[in-house]
C-alpha cells in the first residue's frame, strides 16, 4: 500500500469564522423574579424554622405515664442489691484454642441474702462449668448473645434458689 502525500494547506482554518455569540444580558424583570423568588422562599423556611422550634404542648387528655415493677435503663429495683462478681476465663468447648472473659453482676435480694459473696463464687464456678461447653457458633450474633444471657441467668437464679434474680453480662470478650 502506498503513501499519500496530503497537502495540510488544502485543509480549511478552523479559527477564520464568525466569533461566538455572546448571550444577552439578563432583562430587568428576571431580576426583579429572581429577587421576589428569593424573598418567598426565605420567608417559608422561617417560618417552618420557627413551627419546628416550637415545642409540642401536652394535651389534657394525656394522662402521665403509670409506674411499673421493672426498672427502665437497668436501675436495680430497691430492696435489692447489685453485686459484681470475679471475672471468669476459660477457653471454649470448640474451637479449644478459644479463650472467653465474662465480667458480670448479680442483682440480689438483700434480706434474703445479706452476703452475696459466697453465692457469687458458686454462681462464678457454674459459669466457668458452662462456659467450656460452649462453642463459638453459639455466641456469634445478637440471637447467640441472647441465648447465652439467656442461660446464664436462669442457672443463678437456680443455683441462688431464687435468692439472686437477675445475672447482668458487663463485659464478655471472645479471642
Amino acid at each position: 500500500m502506498a503513501a499519500v502525500p496530503l497537502d495540510l494547506s488544502d485543509l480549511p482554518d478552523l479559527g477564520d469564522g464568525p466569533p461566538p455569540e455572546t448571550p444577552p444580558a439578563p432583562a430587568p424583570s428576571s431580576m426583579k423574579q429572581t429577587i421576589i423568588a428569593t424573598a418567598i422562599v426565605t420567608v417559608i423556611a422561617a417560618a417552618m424554622g420557627a413551627l419546628f422550634a416550637i415545642p409540642p404542648t401536652p394535651t389534657p387528655a394525656a394522662a402521665p405515664a403509670q409506674k411499673d415493677d421493672a426498672t427502665p435503663g437497668g436501675a436495680v429495683p430497691a430492696g435489692a442489691g447489685l453485686f459484681d462478681m470475679p471475672p471468669v476465663v476459660t477457653n471454649l468447648g470448640a474451637p479449644q484454642d478459644t479463650w472467653i472473659r465474662l465480667e458480670a453482676s448479680i442483682v440480689y435480694d438483700v434480706k434474703a441474702l445479706p452476703h452475696p459473696e459466697s453465692m457469687a463464687a458458686e454462681i462464678a464456678g457454674d459459669e466457668l462449668a458452662y462456659l467450656r461447653t460452649v462453642t463459638l457458633p453459639q455466641l456469634e450474633g445478637p440471637v447467640g448473645l441472647q441465648d447465652i444471657r439467656q442461660d446464664l441467668n436462669e442457672r443463678a437464679v437456680l443455683r441462688s434458689g431464687g435468692k439472686v434474680t437477675e445475672l447482668i453480662i458487663r463485659t464478655l470478650v471472645v479471642q
